[in-house]
């Protein structure tokens, strides 16, 4: 190990200095070139400045001035030379000598001077911009840092300052309540009256951010101190604390357009930090949520006034955040809800209405209604649904539901407040059932009548129909999941008017479309016509029995029918395609449906027919209509199917009452070939359902037999017992093969590669009918029986794929002459070499050839193969020449093989394994070699084919190697004597006729010269 580790490390070692050597000799290489490079250049360079420039200018055209040398070694691109106007003397020039007259006439033939300019260059533009960049970046911050936000917060400074001062006079007990009060009213004015004069003696400031932070210091001293006269002290009743707060908000907005919208900012949200800095243990909510409004609305009215939307979001936040609290904190009485409510119906409809955009309500506004509906569901909640919180939420909806019919932009209020409402449906537990129908009844008046007279008027938007269509299913879940039931029949079809009263709000909204004739867009008529066929099903499903479910559903797709035949619009062709699936969902969910699907196939199930075919025919109706009436290709074509699946259920109900289940595979197969006799390409995917039906009855059986051919590919025998059965060959397994040579013969106008598809599933089928009813003919149903009757079962049907593959080649037409020829071929081949040679062969395990010697199962099977080889040779045109040499050792091995099979035969009897090989049988099985030999090399010097004297020599060499290791071993004395001498004789005697035969032909096949003539020919040549 050591010494293999020490020559890689030599190795290694040598390679490394041979790189280094050849590194080095090429740097030197590059250096002189270098050299002479620079050489040149600074020859040109020192001509060029010598060079009269007027001469220069003259003689040298601008339009072609040379390009620049390239740096080989250079790791950038060469640079553009630099004019001579901004370039520096190159060095050269402090000391060039002086030029003979002569040269200076040559001047302007020479290259412009470019490896100087190379050398003189100016700064890189973008290290320049990259300091200047730096030095306004260090600007910047200065400015930001130094001198704006030091001002911006001092005025938040001074806010605070003068809340906390009135604080601390509480805690300390300084001042009575009311010199507080006033105190803070005067430190507010003053900080006022100090951004005014701030802004009249503008020229002498010169900074606009001094009176916008003195204004917003006395905009939140004025609102603490409002806030603390009215909820802390009570030293002003809260109306007069409301009017104050109004004022105080109505001139912060009214100093943003003065001062700036910074001084609104500043105030309102020292306004939001009021409440939370001021501590007071008994807070007044009303006051409070009324303050919280007035600073949430001044704040994003200002925004959206002065172009500044974005404002309104922190506000809205700052708003929703306080409700939470409010909410959480306890609500106490009805007065308290009230204002809560308010406060958040304001914050999740009214404020966002400011802050709509072109495109539609925005994520922010939809989040802050979706929030405001959570905080309004959770207050209902908290007030345990009473009659009072449920009137004051109807007239906030109402009123919202008026809003919005004068203002466009407040109508996702509205639909706001229908979700909230739908939630405290939903939630509200143990109602009264009277109040809680007069609560739904009210919602539906309010958020769904309202967007219907939009509808009327011609004034709906596609989410005034979505608020409509939402209301009436969540209406319709609220009632049955508070009331409903599979176990309260006696409510159920008051429940079910209700539901179809409901189902006629979205019916009429696209009632009034339709008319009006704009139903081609999808959306619109999307939003109302799945409501409405949703609610229908289930109005009809909760007014009928159960086991008309389908029926229900047929009626609810009839809705749509007519609609669907007139007009051709993306948006009613889904409406339909979904209530025809509601008629399959109700078939499937319906009672008896386990007991009728058995039915499909051949399984018997007492069902009451009468019902059974009306559910499986009302459920095949819509799918019937639209096949008929589909005008795409798509639609018509999944009609078919399931109208001809859903048929099929129907008619499996009649066959198994009048007791005919067995003839459903030839129903669907002679359903195949009517449609396809009827209609031609028409109709193929009803065709093909009705096939693929048929293939199913058909499944179970090949399944069957395919798993068995499976298994015998391992090696388990394949039995009779896993045949297919003559009853179902004829019931099951024929139905397909007549509709797939329907297929075959109707179709003319198919491709060739669908006719041959369908060829090949007809012969597929027959094919295995064949060998089900060959096997039958043998009927081997045992291992014993197996080992008697195999070989010879197999050696039959070999030899029966031998002569349909002859009959094949003679009588088909000529298209499929050869491939069928050929695969049969190939099938006899593979099936004998797999099983007859590999997993069955009779020289390895029991099997029985027969008792008889030579005439056996043995000269049927062998050259049954020999003769299937030599027709798949004769089919193929110009085979090369390995081809045929293939063919003649495959021919000889299996002559052979069958000798030697015949040979056993004759010493073992029908099992060739039964008794072991004797001496003599072992003498005779190479003197069988050496005739087998003799006779491979008579016929290749007949026909000319070395393949088969090379083939004699090699069984031969195998005769002679077996005798001297084998035979030869167990003699001795004379006989040992006896078979060498034999053996001499033997192989001199087929070496004379070996040589006699090669000279008869005269090496012609092979190119070959006979001995006595190379003799001859290299006499002469000497």
């Amino acid at each position: 190990m050591e010494i293999l580790l020490i020559l890689l490390l030599g190795g290694g070692i040598a390679f490394c200095w041979s790189r280094i050597d050849s590194l080095e000799r090429r740097v030197e290489h590059l250096s002189d070139q270098i050299i002479v490079l620079s050489h040149d250049l600074m020859k040109h360079a020192k001509a060029g400045t010598q060079a009269d420039p007027e001469v220069a200018r003259e003689a040298t055209p601008p339009q072609s001035a040379p390009e620049p040398v390239p740096d080989p070694f250079a790791e950038e691109p060469a640079q553009p030379a630099v004019p001579e106007s901004q370039a520096e003397p190159p060095f050269e020039e402090q000391s060039r000598p002086e030029q003979a007259p002569q040269e200076e006439t040559a001047l302007p033939e020479q290259p412009e001077p470019v490896a100087a300019a190379a050398y003189a260059k100016e700064p890189e533009p973008a290290l320049t911009q990259e300091i200047e960049s730096q030095s306004g970046f260090s600007f910047d911050f200065e400015d930001i840092f130094g001198r704006r936000l030091p001002i911006w917060g001092g005025g938040f400074a001074l806010a605070i300052a003068g809340i906390f001062l009135v604080r601390f006079s509480i805690e300390a007990g300084l001042l009575t309540a009311g010199v507080r009060v006033a105190l803070s009213f005067v430190f507010g004015l003053a900080l006022l009256a100090g951004a005014e004069a701030a802004y009249r003696f503008e020229e002498r400031l010169r900074d606009p951010r001094v009176r916008q932070a003195l204004a917003g210091a006395g905009l939140a001293t004025l609102y603490g101190a409002f806030y603390l006269a009215g909820t802390a002290y009570g030293l002003i009743g809260a109306g007069t604390a409301f009017v104050g707060l109004a004022v105080v908000t109505a001139a912060a907005i009214a100093l943003s357009f003065r001062f700036g919208l910074p001084s609104a900012v500043i105030g309102l949200v020292g306004g939001f930090a009021a409440p939370m800095l001021v501590n007071s243990d008994s807070a007044n909510v009303p006051l409070l949520s009324f303050y919280l409004a007035l600073v949430t609305g001044g704040l994003v009215w200002a925004g959206h006034a002065q172009g500044r939307n974005w404002l309104g979001l922190p506000a809205l936040a700052g708003g929703l955040g306080w409700g939470a609290l409010m909410i959480f904190g306890g609500v106490g009485n009805s007065a308290d809800f009230i204002a809560v409510g308010t406060y958040l119906v304001v914050l999740g409809t009214v404020l966002p209405a400011f802050l709509r955009s072109k495109g539609g309500p925005s994520l922010p506004v939809l989040a802050s209604g979706a929030i405001a509906t959570l905080q309004m569901a959770v207050l209902v909640s908290e007030a345990n649904f009473a009659p009072l919180t449920w009137g004051l939420y109807l007239l906030i909806s109402a009123a919202l539901a008026g809003l919005g019919w004068r203002f466009s932009e407040l109508r996702p209020g509205s639909l706001v407040a229908a979700g909230v409402g739908l939630w405290l449906l939903l939630i509200w537990s143990n109602p009264d059932p009277q109040f809680y129908a007069l609560v739904a009844a009210a919602q539906v008046a309010i958020f769904a009548l309202v967007p219907l007279a939009h509808q009327a008027f011609g004034r709906a938007r596609h989410l005034d129909l979505a608020q409509l269509s939402i209301v009436a299913l969540g209406i319709a879940i609220a009632i049955y999941t508070r009331y409903g039931g599979w176990g309260s029949p006696d409510i159920e079809p008051l429940l079910g008017g209700c539901i179809l009263g409901l189902a006629l709000l979205p019916a009429l909204a696209f009632t009034i479309l339709w008319h009006r004739e704009e139903d081609d867009a999808t959306r619109k008529p999307l939003l109302l016509l799945i409501p409405a066929v949703l609610l229908s099903f289930a109005a009809l499903l909760l007014l009928t029995p159960a086991w008309l479910a389908p029926a229900s559903g047929l009626l609810a797709a009839a809705l749509l029918l007519w609609c669907y035949s007139q007009r051709d619009t993306l948006a009613v062709k889904i409406a339909y395609a979904l209530s025809a699936a509601l008629t399959i969902a109700a078939l499937l969910l319906s009672p008896d449906f386990e007991s009728e699907i058995l039915r499909l196939g051949n399984i018997t199930e007492e069902v009451d027919l009468v019902r059974a075919l009306i559910r499986w025919l009302a459920a095949a109706s819509p799918f019937a209509a639209m096949a008929w009436l589909g005008r795409s290709r798509v639609g018509r074509g999944f009609g078919e199917v399931l109208a001809v699946m859903l048929t099929y259920g129907a008619v499996a109900q009649i066959a198994h009452h009048l007791g005919i289940a067995d003839a459903l595979a030839w129903i669907a197969a002679l359903a195949a070939i009517a449609i396809l006799l009827r209609w031609q390409e028409e109709r193929l995917a009803a065709c093909a359902t009705a096939l693929v039906i048929a293939g199913l009855w058909a499944a179970e059986p090949l399944f069957e037999w395919v798993m068995a051919g499976s298994e015998a590919m391992i090696g388990m025998p394949f039995l009779a017992t896993s045949a297919i059965a003559p009853v179902d060959l004829a019931l099951r397994i024929a139905p397909l093969g007549a509709a797939f040579a329907m297929l075959v013969w109707k179709r003319e106008n198919q491709s060739i590669e669908q006719r041959s598809a369908m060829a090949l599933g007809l012969c597929l089928i027959a094919a295995i009918a064949l060998h089900s009813l060959f096997k039958l003919g043998f009927n081997i149903t045992s291992l014993l029986a197996f080992e008697h009757y195999g070989f010879g079962e197999r050696s039959v049907w070999q030899a029966l794929l031998l002569v349909a593959a002859y009959g094949a080649q003679k009588l088909l037409p000529a298209d499929y002459r050869r491939p069928v020829s050929l695969t049969l071929i190939a099938l006899t081949l593979m099936h004998f070499v797999w099983f007859s040679l590999v997993l069955h062969n009779p020289l390895l395990m029991a099997q029985h050839v027969g008792p008889t010697p030579i005439a056996n199962w043995l000269l049927l099977a062998y050259p049954a193969a020999i003769v299937g080889i030599w027709m798949a040779l004769s089919q193929w045109d110009d085979a090369p020449r390995f081809a045929r040499a293939t063919v003649d050792a495959v021919s000889m091995a299996l002559i052979a093989l069958l000798g030697l099979s015949l040979l056993r035969q004759v010493f073992a009897g029908s099992v060739l394994t039964s008794t072991p090989i004797s001496q003599t049988e072992s003498l005779l099985i190479s003197l069988l070699g050496i005739v087998l030999a003799l006779g491979f090399l008579w016929w290749g010097s007949w026909r000319g084919q070395r393949s088969w004297r090379i083939g004699s020599l090699v069984l031969m060499l195998g005769a002679v190697v077996k005798v001297f290791l084998i035979d030869a071993a167990g003699l001795e004395g004379l006989l040992r004597v006896a078979s060498f001498m034999a053996l001499g004789f033997s192989l001199i005697g087929i070496g004379w006729v070996y040589t006699k035969q090669l000279a008869r032909r005269g090496g012609e096949d092979a190119g070959e010269v006979p001995p006595d003539q190379a003799e001859v020919s290299s006499a002469s040549q000497s």
